[in-house]
Order: structure tokens, then sequence, then C-alpha cells
């Protein structure tokens, strides 16, 4: 399976919901809470004049009505996954993560 598919269910299973989406298209009505999610950067490993490893980031985004939500926590809990910070847009509280799979 696709790695990035793996993270769609680690994100499902981390969210206890199917609200999960990969770069959702404008005016895609969603339902929260959600994790919204795109791949952010690739960090490459060079061994012997190649690329030896490739590391793929995603900002994952917790948006959710609730400013104390479970699932911030549940997300800083993974590995590999880093807290970026926390902003207030449209009555939704947003929650910013990079984690690497």
């Amino acid at each position: 399976m696709d790695r990035r598919l793996k993270l769609h269910e680690v994100l499902c299973e981390t969210l206890e919901s199917r609200n999960v989406y990969y770069q959702p298209p404008n005016g895609l009505v969603m339902k929260y809470p959600a994790i919204v999610y795109k791949r952010e950067e690739i960090k490459n490993t060079y061994a012997d004049g190649g690329v030896y490893r490739k590391d793929t980031g995603y900002m994952a985004t917790v948006i959710d009505k609730n400013p104390d939500s479970e699932i911030v926590q549940r997300m800083s809990e993974l590995p590999f996954c880093r807290y970026v910070r926390h902003y207030a847009a449209d009555n939704l509280n947003h929650d910013v993560f990079i984690i690497y799979y």
C-alpha cells in the first residue's frame, strides 16, 4: 500500500472518524472535527552520490469547534509528528502539525 494511504489510515484512527481529507478542493463541505493534510516537503538523504532515503513531510491540520480537543493530544503522540501552531478562523480551531511518514 502507498505510504500516503497508510498515513491516511493512521490519521483516521487518530481522529476516530473518516473525516480526513487530503488536499481537498475548494468548496468541499467538510464535517467536523476533521483533519486536512497535504504534502509539505521531501527531505532527501544522500549517500554514494545518490539519494539514499526520502522522507516526506505532511502538514496536517486538526480542525475542531472544541478549543480543548483531545484529537490534538492524540496527534502530538504520533511518531515523527511535531506541533507547529494554533489559530482560529470561522469559529473553528485549527492546530497545525508536521508529520513525517
